[in-house]
């Protein structure tokens, strides 16, 4: 009663990691044994490599359509499954239009498919190379469209409380926040919010090749007063608000403090703030720049104890690529510089490599990378588990083998990224979606129409 059987001696289970046959009809798992089945079907033996759920990434810029010059949803799928992402969800922006509206959602999912060159043009296949779903966004004004977006599949709504880098996309206020949430507080699905409140006091500079100047012109007081202004939200109207992208660890006492009395708060962080430290960047290395700032190695230690008590709840990527000239590679300006770092396909050895020098386990990366990801957009009932009637999203891969990052291997659309020449731990051998096999060794094997966009 099943089309597949997968044998690894290091599955990660629910129960913890051990030798499992994981069984699959249809798409999904229908069981977990300690032995294979005797019987005549299909058997893919990966040896000592671990099979583990694929990765969920909440937090991803595809930027398609009206930017596919600088991602689109073609190579960023790629790049994802490469690295062992089966699942992801697309931020609102930086595509054109973006996501406020359900006009910009209807052509933002049009844009997601292949069309033919007759009149009238069909479609003829999806761009989509991994499961993917969409946030809507809330900008000033736009409250009216909240429950047409709902409707429309998007898992929630992404804010931002300082300029979002594009002026399409403007921030919120506080004022802008009490409109906005009781609505999304009644459809119960996340606000995810972008922490940072601008003190007019401070002076940018308005041109800088070194990075201590970026890192000061914005300060953890922004994020801190943004972070203390959602929990009192949160609390106010019951609203489940997500913190994208922490920086700061002076915010950990306060939102530790929030969920202590069991507000409906939860707080990612992102690869690149556990793996580099601002010490270790040399002004004029735009590469490196992103908003909140890659802060000092003591700050991001604090990081690293906040995801392990439990604090942050778990790492996505932000994959934010652009254009190699917005990057400002050859002025070295950073207050110019696009602020957003290519990394999607190396979320999981970019976590693996840092969380191995803080004596952190496998099992502690499912928490951070699949288990936890999956409850963000409600997904946690069909995604990351390998456990009966969960979807054959899976992942083989080597922990214990290591590559250095080169451009060859970038699937991205651009080849920038601050892990350049990094040497990395976790190769992933093999990427399959609902139980067909999408990536082998390097190599890709597609299988389009697998586009998902909600749960219910």
């Amino acid at each position: 009663m099943f089309d597949t059987a997968i044998i690894s001696d290091r599955t990660i289970t629910p129960a913890g990691i051990k030798k499992a046959a994981v069984l699959i009809k249809n798409g999904i798992i229908t069981d977990v044994l300690p032995e294979l089945p005797t019987g005549d079907f299909p058997v893919i033996d990966v040896g000592y490599s671990v099979l583990m759920p694929g990765v969920i990434d909440p937090h991803v810029h595809i930027n398609e359509p009206g930017r596919t010059d600088w991602e689109g949803f073609d190579t960023a799928t790629k790049a994802a499954i490469a690295g062992g992402i089966t699942t992801l969800i697309d931020m609102p922006l930086n595509a054109t239009p973006v996501t406020t509206t359900s006009k910009a959602f209807e052509e933002k999912f049009r844009s997601s498919f292949n069309f033919s060159s007759d009149f009238p043009p069909m479609a003829v296949g999806t761009k989509l190379n991994a499961n993917c779903g969409f946030w809507g966004g809330i900008v000033p004004g736009n409250e009216k469209e909240l429950e047409g977006l709902i409707e429309k599949g998007v898992f929630g709504f992404k804010a931002f409380l300082t300029h979002s880098g594009i002026d399409e996309f403007p921030n919120v206020t506080e004022n802008d926040l009490r409109k906005f949430m009781p609505a999304i507080s009644k459809f119960n699905v996340p606000l995810l919010v972008h922490c940072e409140l601008t003190d007019s006091i401070y002076n940018s500079p308005i041109t800088t090749r070194i990075y201590k100047n970026y890192l000061s012109s914005r300060p953890k007081k922004w994020e801190d007063d943004a972070i203390a202004l959602m929990i009192r939200l949160c609390e106010e109207f019951h609203c489940r608000v997500h913190i994208v992208h922490l920086s700061s660890a002076d915010s950990l006492e306060q939102i530790a403090k929030a969920k202590e009395k069991g507000l409906p708060l939860t707080v990612e962080t992102a690869q690149h703030y556990l793996y580099f430290n601002a010490e270790d960047i040399r002004d004029g290395e735009t590469q490196f720049k992103c908003a909140p700032p890659i802060r000092e190695k003591e700050n991001n230690e604090k990081l690293w104890r906040a995801l392990k008590d439990g604090i942050i709840d778990f790492v996505a990527t932000d994959h934010s690529p652009a254009l190699p000239a917005m990057k400002e590679l050859t002025s070295g300006d950073f207050m110019k510089a696009w602020g957003g770092i290519s990394s999607i396909q190396f979320a999981l050895p970019v976590l693996w490599t840092a969380a191995k020098k803080h004596g952190c386990s496998l099992n502690d990366i499912g928490e951070w990378l699949w288990g936890k990801p999956a409850i963000l957009p409600g997904l946690q009932k069909v995604k990351g588990k390998i456990q009966n009637g969960y979807d054959a999203d899976l992942v083989v891969w080597d922990p214990e083998e290591s590559f250095i990052v080169s451009e060859e291997i970038i699937h991205h659309k651009h080849k920038i990224t601050p892990y350049l020449n990094e040497k990395l731990y976790g190769v992933v051998k093999q990427t399959y979606l609902k139980g067909k096999k999408v990536f082998d060794n390097g190599e890709f094997v597609l299988h389009k129409g697998l586009i998902e966009l909600k749960y219910v």
